[in-house]
C-alpha cells in the first residue's frame, strides 16, 4: 500500500503565505515526477507546479513568481511555498507522485486527499 497525505492547507488573507507538504509512505520503491495539482470551485483540476527526478521544475503562468515547489528524496515530499496568495488561488489543491510500488514492475500515478486553500479577506 501507498500512501499520499498533505497538510498546510488553511485559510488566509490575500497577499498572505502557506506552505503546502505532501508525505508519500508505504512500500515504496522509487519515485519519479512529483507535483501539484488543485481544483478551484466549479472548475476542473489544473496543473500548478511540477519537479522531475533531476530537480527541474515548471509552473502554471498564473503562479509564476509566487509559488515555489521543492521535494525532498529522502523522506520522499514534496512541498509547495505560496507566496502573495490571491483570491483566484482558493482551491482544493492536490499532490500527485508518479512512483514505483516495490515488488511491482510498473509506475504509477498517486494522489492525495487534498487539502483546501481559501483566500479571502
Amino acid at each position: 500500500q501507498v500512501q499520499l497525505v498533505e497538510s498546510g492547507g488553511g485559510s488566509v488573507q490575500p497577499g498572505g503565505s502557506l506552505r503546502l507538504s505532501c508525505a508519500a509512505s508505504g512500500r515504496i520503491q522509487s519515485i519519479d515526477d512529483m507535483a501539484w495539482y488543485r481544483q478551484p470551485p466549479g472548475k476542473q483540476r489544473e496543473l500548478v507546479a511540477g519537479i522531475s527526478s533531476g530537480g527541474n521544475t515548471n509552473y502554471a503562468d498564473s503562479v509564476k513568481g509566487r509559488f515555489t515547489i521543492s521535494r525532498d528524496n529522502a523522506k520522499n515530499m514534496v512541498y509547495l511555498q505560496m507566496n502573495s496568495l490571491e483570491p483566484e488561488d482558493t482551491a482544493v489543491y492536490y499532490c500527485n507522485i508518479r512512483l514505483r510500488r516495490r515488488g511491482w514492475p510498473v509506475w504509477g500515478n498517486y494522489w492525495g486527499q487534498g487539502t483546501q486553500v481559501t483566500v479571502s479577506s
